[in-house]
């Protein structure tokens, strides 16, 4: 880089953006938002790589009447790590942390996350869990689903479990460090002139996001600390023959994994706003209610979660709230999708691979709604 010595003026000194990165700079603390967001999605896929090689496992035992591939217990601690890897360990880190730390900064002109040294550990908080929980397998892997409902959980192999516990409250912390800076970074490192009602789509739909993690995964922390006391401490929160009720640790692992479902694809939705735009050559339809939805989505992703319940003898009228809760919440998502399709009638399209891909999702996911209802 070519610098000018004009008298009494201090050369300045070149940008973080545009100092040249070096590879291994992947491999340590590194406080760059863009470093961040690739050892995300980089060390995220890894993971992903894995989970897929376990539910090949279990594909290959199913794939025979038979019991010959693995045991019964190895098959069930297969299916439970497989999906506790995928959720925590791929789509949580790719969507959230990879896309958010990348992009978010570049879309309000901020040179960088609000707190860019916990954005670091937030990361660095990743491998380590993601490591202690592949080392359950050690002492025999958790087998009691991704669940880990009691009294089952507690009554299945005691090390395994816990190892289960305390990576998800490691993999939880770093979700919770995340949600901070991106809401921080959000509502205060905003450069002139880019308002709260002007911002690009994709930042609302990651403080939808972030607010929903903040809000429910303490919850999840707490339930599992609880179920955690009742596995080595002797104590009796969920275990019923002690007289814990097992269903309230169904309400507060609900409480944080249906809301998970709205963490895990708004992102994506934000994603979706901004390439049908670029690529249908016309202005996104409806942004206000676009962004709006985002938020609705968020609200009323927090008071949908026992219908995941129906089957565990919550009242009826419960039941009913909840019904009714749920089916709410396909409004603001029906109107991502009606905008989404009006912002491409009638475009000047181009067929790219990202429109593909976008296009791909929207029918995706209005098959999935329908076949839902």
């Amino acid at each position: 880089m070519i610098t000018a010595q004009l008298d009494g003026i201090l050369p300045v000194n070149p940008s973080p953006e545009l100092t040249e990165r070096k590879w291994w700079d992947y491999f340590t603390f590194n406080t760059d938002h863009k470093v961040i967001g690739i050892q995300y999605l980089v060390t995220s896929f890894l993971f992903y790589l894995v989970g897929g090689a376990l539910a090949t496992a279990v594909r290959k035992e199913l794939s025979t009447p038979e019991v010959d591939f693995v045991s019964r217990e190895l098959y069930n601690s297969l299916f439970t790590m497989h999906a506790t890897v995928m959720i925590f360990l791929w789509i949580v880190p790719a969507a959230n942390g990879a896309f958010g730390n990348f992009l978010l900064p570049l879309m309000i002109g901020a040179r960088d996350m609000a707190f860019p040294r916990l954005n670091a550990i937030a990361f660095w908080l990743i491998p380590p869990g993601g490591i202690l929980l592949m080392s359950s397998f050690l002492v025999g892997a958790p087998a009691s689903g991704w669940t880990s409902y009691p009294p089952l959980s507690l009554m299945n192999g005691k090390w395994g479990e816990l190892i289960w516990i305390l990576s998800l409250l490691i993999l939880g912390t770093s979700s919770i460090l995340g949600a901070v800076n991106f809401i921080t970074t959000l509502l205060l490192m905003r450069r002139p002139g880019i308002g709260l009602n002007n911002m690009p789509l994709f930042c609302w739909a990651m403080l939808s996001s972030s607010a929903l993690v903040l809000i429910s995964t303490p919850v999840l922390a707490g339930a599992l600390i609880l179920l955690c006391f009742d596995l080595i401490g002797g104590t009796s929160f969920f275990n019923p023959t002690g007289g814990g009720d097992p269903i309230v640790y169904q309400h507060m692992f609900w409480f944080y994994s249906h809301p998970a479902v709205y963490i895990m694809i708004l992102p994506v939705f934000g994603l979706v706003s901004e390439i049908l735009p670029v690529h249908a050559r016309k202005p996104i339809f409806g942004y206000q209610a676009i962004a709006y939805s985002s938020l609705a989505i968020s609200f009323l992703g927090l008071i949908v979660w026992a219908h995941h319940m129906f089957t565990s003898g919550v009242p009826g009228w419960l039941r009913m709230f909840f019904m009714v809760a749920t089916m709410v919440i396909a409004v603001p998502t029906g109107i991502k999708v009606f905008s989404w399709v009006a912002t491409v009638w009638g475009g000047k399209l181009r067929l790219n691979s990202g429109m593909l891909f976008a296009m791909g999702f929207v029918s995706m996911f209005v098959i999935g709604g329908l076949s839902g209802v």
